[in-house]
Order: structure tokens, then sequence, then C-alpha cells
């Protein structure tokens, strides 16, 4: 009976190191931490616009350069020995082949912010609503954050929390049965001290055979409390977590 217990708290024990290692491991993708009770905002980065922006800015030079080179190759050619119609028929197409793809680019930009604005429309109705979306962090909002996740086979997880700055709030486990499984933090510490609402670190863990762990990915649930714009995304807050549009699963009013 005693090998029995030391042999669950010894399972026990792994699982609550590996779910803390898996949680302490996490980068955090939004700019508020666990430890601030206001609402955080996710910055988009412009990189991929940029890009985009420079490669046709890139495109028309060339095109107004090859226009040029053109002109001044017809304005000087020799009169006795002019360009063969072939030659000439070839560089018109080129500048055809130019000038269609500063086009494509220019409407494939505009197409994007169409979709765009669409996406942001679609999100913005979602606001009050409760939302469910794969995130690797727990939004704490009003002192409550759930989580839902899949178990492959019933048996004790372990569920760690850590807020933005790297420290552990809270290590704990549960039984879960085989299929879908939630857990609805209540938002306090291991010491029974209330954190304020933010975004927290999470992992979820489970024991396998041999020893080994699991971890396993989950989705948070909250209330969809804003939404942002980027140069090609948008993204929808809950509290303190910003997570893309398109990385949204379910949605209640």
């Amino acid at each position: 009976m005693t090998s029995s217990v030391a042999s669950v708290a010894y399972q026990q024990s792994q699982l609550t190191a590996a779910a803390n290692a898996a949680a302490a491991g996490i980068g955090s993708s939004t700019s508020s931490s666990g430890t601030s009770g206001a609402s955080g905002t996710s910055s988009t980065s412009g990189t991929s616009g940029n890009s985009t922006t420079s490669a046709l800015g890139a495109l028309s030079s060339n095109y107004n350069d090859f226009l040029t080179m053109l002109t001044t190759q017809l304005q000087n050619q020799d009169p006795t020995s002019p360009m063969s119609s072939s030659q000439f028929t070839s560089e018109l197409v080129q500048f055809s082949q130019v000038e269609q793809q500063i086009s494509t680019n220019q409407s494939l930009t505009q197409l994007l912010q169409l979709t765009q604005a669409g996406d942001l429309t679609q999100a913005s109705s979602m606001l009050g609503s409760k939302v469910t979306a794969t995130s690797s962090q727990l939004p704490l909002q009003n002192g409550t954050g759930t989580l839902n996740f899949t178990a492959p086979t019933s048996g004790p997880v372990a569920i760690a929390v850590y807020n933005g700055a790297g420290q552990q709030i809270l290590d704990t486990s549960m039984n879960a049965t085989a299929g879908s499984n939630s857990w609805t933090w209540n938002g306090k510490d291991a010491s029974g001290t209330t954190v304020p609402d933010g975004a927290y670190k999470v992992a979820v863990v489970e024991g396998g055979a041999n020893g080994s762990t699991t971890t396993l990915p989950f989705t948070v649930t909250g209330t969809a409390t804003g939404v942002t714009s980027g140069s090609n995304s948008v993204s929808l807050q809950m509290g303190g977590v910003s997570v893309p549009f398109t990385a949204v699963t379910n949605v209640t009013k």
C-alpha cells in the first residue's frame, strides 16, 4: 500500500515538473504580463506590408528605367542599321510584362486590404461574446480563466501557470477523462492570493507509460474585449490576451 502511494506521488511530481518546464518555456505573445491588471494590446509588425511596398517600389523603378533605356536606344540607333523588328518586339513584350506585373501587385494589395476590412468588421461583431481560441496564454478576466483540452486517455494531468515575468503562479492537477475536458482557474495563486487580471502562460501535461509525459494542446475561452488591425492581419483581444482572428474556433453570444 505504501509503495503504491509513493508511486502515485512520484508520477504526480513528474507531471508537475514537466508542466512547469513547459509553461516556463512559453514565449509571451502580448505586450502585457500577468502581473498587470490592464488589458493588453498586441503590436503587429508591419514587416510584411513594408516588404510588399518596397518590392512594388523597386518594380516601378525598374519599369521606369526600362522605359528610359528603350527610348534612348531608339533615339540613338544607327539609321543605316536600325533595330530589327524581332528585337524591338521582344523588348516591347518585356515592357508589357513588367507593366502587367505592377498592375497585378496593386490589385492584390487592394484585395488584401478589402479582405482585412471584412475580417475587422466580422471580428468587431464578436465584442462582448464568449470566444474560444487557440492560444498558449490564458486570459484571466474578472478573476476567472478557462481552458479546454482533449486527453487521449483518462488519468491525471498537471497544469502549470506562470505570469509574463516568468514567475510561477500555480501548479495543480486534475483527473481528466478520455476526450474533451475543461479547467477553470479562480485567479488565485498557490498561496490563495488573488492575482490581477491579465495574460498568463499555461501548460497542460499528461502522464504516459514508463514515466513519459506529453504536453497537450489546448484552447482558451474568454470574453472578446477589443479588435486590432495590423498591416495584413486582424487580432482579437480577450482581456490581456491577443490572438489572430484565424485562431478563433467558437463564438457564443
